[in-house]
């Protein structure tokens, strides 16, 4: 039985990487900062908090791991422009410093998670390919991008066995609101609370949302198919802006009693007009796609948030 390390395995996207993990028939083990999950994991699965920055508490997690899928990552695009210094001193030393651990260990395959909505910048052609020209015009990007070098540096000079994947925009159920990050999180949120949806621009932007099932299966995929040297797209190759984002949650909204409203602003320069991904390569080597309609899963992701309204009011 292969044995996978999670690191950042209770986050959003995390937390579903490890149940597809254990439905891959996988032993897994989770690695996260705070004292207890945030998120409720597995009844078999090993739970340790430290610091990944921690070399000795990092080497006893990963001396019986087969393969690493690091997910770690303590800000989001919003929080980047806030604070880019602190964007790069709180991410960028602890994966590099744990890319080079993990040189000294017989790991099999490691997974490094990036970003395919940020780390292409403006788009010269859509789909985006993964030989696009890559600049972020984020700190968020900017410093996903770096890693992203230093991974595929570790691999050339130390023959780390680690592929980058480059996920589109994702949601469902368990997204945190208002956080600067995941429109549909909070437009639905918005709705629920009966406060208005901020849109930038007359219809947003443009994005490639992809369900957070999906994304964990194509994570998984890349793990078990992807090339290590290699990086690869996860989305669902199609764009939505953010009105038709709205539309799609006003039409369930609607059955509640319930209808979003909308204040629109100027579009902000440092928001890409479109971002969709061709996601091809990953799916000739492995025949990952996504399975689940984009209008089946706003309606589980809408039932969720209205279930757990309270949490996030």
């Amino acid at each position: 039985m292969k044995h996978c390390c999670v690191v950042g395995g209770t986050g959003f996207i995390g937390v579903k990487v490890v149940h597809a993990l254990r439905i891959s028939g996988r032993k897994v083990t989770v690695v996260g900062r705070s004292t207890q999950p945030s998120r409720l994991l597995p009844e078999d699965v090993a739970y340790f908090a430290g610091d990944i920055a921690d070399n000795r508490f990092m080497a006893a997690r990963l001396q019986n791991a087969d393969e690493i899928i690091d997910l770690a990552y303590s800000s989001v695009p919003k929080t980047s422009f806030e604070n880019p210094v602190g964007d790069i001193l709180s991410n960028l030393p602890a994966s590099v410093g744990m890319f080079e651990l993990a040189c000294t260990f017989q790991i099999k395959k490691m997974i490094f998670v990036s970003s395919g909505g940020t780390i292409y910048g403006e788009p010269l052609a859509l789909p985006i390919l993964e030989t696009h020209p890559t600049d972020p015009i984020s700190p968020y990007g900017i410093t996903k991008l770096a890693l992203e070098k230093y991974a595929f540096m570790f691999h050339r000079l130390k023959n780390l066995p680690i592929t980058c994947v480059r996920p589109s925009n994702p949601f469902g159920e368990g997204q945190k609101p208002y956080i600067g990050q995941g429109f549909v999180a909070t437009a639905i949120a918005s709705v629920l609370s009966d406060t208005e949806i901020t849109l930038f621009g007359h219809t947003g932007t443009v994005r490639d949302y992809i369900y957070i099932d999906d994304l964990a299966r194509g994570i998984v995929a890349a793990l078990d198919s992807g090339l290590p040297g290699e990086c690869y797209n996860i989305g669902s190759g199609i764009g939505r802006n953010n009105t038709e984002i709205v539309a799609s949650i006003s039409r369930i909204a609607i059955e509640y009693g319930m209808e979003p409203r909308v204040h629109r602003q100027p579009e902000r320069p440092f928001d890409v007009s479109a971002n969709i991904l061709d996601c091809s390569k990953l799916h000739k080597i492995s025949g990952w796609e996504p399975h689940i309609d984009f209008e089946e899963a706003i309606h589980r992701t809408f039932t969720w948030y209205l279930a757990h309204v309270h949490d996030y009011q």
